[in-house]
């Protein structure tokens, strides 16, 4: 069986046949990725681990809307250099210890009627909270056949200036704009 038909017999496309209820991020298989301009010669890319939150999926004429609130620890900050998760940890950088969260939180509900939507919120990063606004994508839908958990997939993509949240260290050098890929697996906690 090939990997698009087997996707197709595990996974619904179809964003309006998601269960509605509340959802819980799935850790293992949700990535929070980030890329910056290092020096100007190659992105240099990482990762924040061991996120956590929610996403309230409810019945509405538009084929449901959803709220959504995730956070991870800056702590566990991951690159393949063990030198540098320390310093990114520091007070120079992401100063994990006095800002422990990188958290997002929908503004309002979001209607989920086509496949690709905006979601917009309020990041908070480095103690700074600013309105942003991400490009998702639905991915698929359908029991986790491992877990045996109802399960639903997005996508979400976006770019922010890290000055903007008071992380200044090595500019210009390190880039201002970080770029931010977020591979999301909610489970379903509760139908509605």
């Amino acid at each position: 069986m090939s990997q698009n038909l087997a996707h197709s017999a595990i996974a619904d496309t179809k964003l309006a046949a998601i269960r509605r209820g509340r959802y819980v991020v799935d850790p293992t298989h949700t990535r929070v990725l980030f890329s910056v301009s290092h020096f100007g010669f190659s992105t240099y890319f990482g990762e924040f681990t061991g996120p956590q939150g929610t996403l309230d999926v409810a019945p509405s004429t538009s084929g449901g809307a959803a709220e959504l609130a995730v956070s991870v620890p800056v702590a566990n900050v991951s690159t393949s250099n063990r030198t540098l998760d320390g310093e990114l940890r520091s007070s120079d950088w992401l100063d994990a210890e006095r800002f422990p969260l990188l958290a997002f939180r929908s503004a309002s509900p979001v209607a989920l009627a086509d496949n690709s939507f905006q979601v917009m919120g309020t990041l908070q990063l480095h103690g700074v909270e600013r309105e942003v606004t991400f490009d998702a994508s639905f991915v698929g839908a359908g029991i986790n056949p491992k877990k045996q958990v109802y399960t639903i997939g997005f996508d979400i993509r976006g770019r922010i200036r890290r000055s903007d949240f008071g992380v200044n260290a090595g500019l210009p050098l390190i880039g201002d704009e970080l770029g931010l890929i977020i591979s999301a697996a909610f489970e379903l906690e509760a139908a509605a």
